[in-house]
């Protein structure tokens, strides 16, 4: 399943959240968007969790906890609208 982090705090690292999310299963990626122009952290990420149930789990306890002193937005991700 993959799963969007959004208003992660800009010091975040990659190895950051993915302890946070392997708290709840196996990790297979984890995706950090930056903006195009500056090449900064936009707070945003996208996380690749193998188990279905694992992922549903950390979607539930995860959204809205504080992580680096800003409450995280978790949820399925959904495909891109053009």
């Amino acid at each position: 399943m993959n799963i969007y982090v959004g208003n992660l705090n800009y010091r975040v690292k990659e190895g950051d959240l993915q302890k946070v999310m392997e708290d709840y299963g196996a990790v297979s990626s984890i995706k950090f968007i930056n903006d195009r122009a500056t090449g900064r952290f936009r707070g945003i990420a996208f996380v690749e969790m193998e188990d279905g149930a694992a992922a549903a789990k950390a979607i539930s306890e995860l959204d809205g906890a504080e992580f680096f002193g800003r409450q995280m937005v978790v949820k399925e991700a959904r495909p891109p609208k053009y």
